[in-house]
């Protein structure tokens, strides 16, 4: 069992997400960043569906009631174990009543911490990930505990894998023509594609606003299905890109759709942070 002493700034319990029930307004949710979750999960040989912990911009702080595999990936945050450094990519072991903390995130936005057999909280319509009224809570809270299975021993380590950190850098974001794409002006099109865009303080696990608007005269559309990775062309020229916890339908034109490595991309970016679109054929 998972005690844990700090929740850190907003943390939650997420696994890859909730399929099937967009159609009664279920978001999908998920981990933010699928390629680093699936890592940590990876390296423990977990299901890459495994409930794991996401930490945004602060991490927790964490007392392991017994023994566990753990690893860690995503952004750095610098954990330690028992006041020790530990390393983040790579497998740990602990003891019972080992505490793991995190300090400020150095590098990136988002980091994950996985157990060997993941986390084992409710399951709601096929999924652990938190979101507001579908879970009984929508952030991980002091003093919540969390099961999991006790591991002593050592994972099978045949080979090893190296996590590839270049999303926590890169600002560049490859997207599709989305379905309103072609209404868009030609001048628009070249802002889209020449400017670079600031991710505002409206960032979260639902959507980031970007800045500045975008020129446009394109009016607002009937109501549509959308996705993660699904950007908007408001009508005052707000850009917002959708994520995770998106809602299921939206009314503005969908000039843009990510790929799901830039939605990872742009998972570890905060505020002020420049990214650039660049169109995947």
């Amino acid at each position: 069992m998972l005690k844990v002493l700090q929740p850190g700034f907003f943390s939650t319990i997420q696994d890859l997400g909730r399929f099937g029930f967009r159609d009664i307004g279920v978001p999908v949710s998920g981990v933010m960043d699928s390629y680093s979750a699936q890592f940590a999960n990876a390296l423990l040989g977990n299901a890459k569906g495994s409930a794991i912990i996401e930490m945004t911009m602060l991490g927790g702080k964490f007392q392991f009631l017994e023994p566990a595999i753990i690893a860690i990936s995503g952004a750095l945050m610098n954990p330690k174990l028992n006041d020790e450094p530990v390393s983040q990519n790579k497998l740990i072991h602990i003891q019972a009543n080992d505490v793991l903390y995190f300090a400020n995130v150095k590098k990136g936005f988002r980091t994950y911490l996985a157990v060997k057999g993941g986390f084992k909280t409710e399951n709601v319509l096929g999924s652990r990930s938190m979101y507001p009224s579908v879970t009984s809570q929508s952030v991980i809270k002091k003093e919540d505990y969390f099961f999991y299975e006790p591991f002593e021993g050592v994972p099978y380590a045949f080979s090893k894998v190296k996590y590839d950190d270049s999303h926590l850098e890169s600002n560049v974001l490859e997207v599709f023509k989305g379905v309103e794409f072609d209404k868009l002006s030609e001048n628009q099109k070249q802002q889209l594609f020449s400017n670079g865009f600031l991710v505002s303080k409206n960032n979260n696990r639902m959507a980031y606003q970007l800045e500045p608007k975008l020129e446009n005269s394109l009016k607002s559309i009937l109501s549509s299905p959308v996705l993660p990775g699904t950007v908007q062309l408001t009508p005052n020229g707000n850009l917002i890109v959708l994520m995770r916890d998106c809602q299921t339908t939206g009314g503005y034109p969908r000039v843009l759709q990510l790929t799901e490595k830039s939605i990872n991309v742009l998972s570890q970016k905060t505020l002020g942070n420049t990214i650039k679109f660049r169109l995947k054929e």
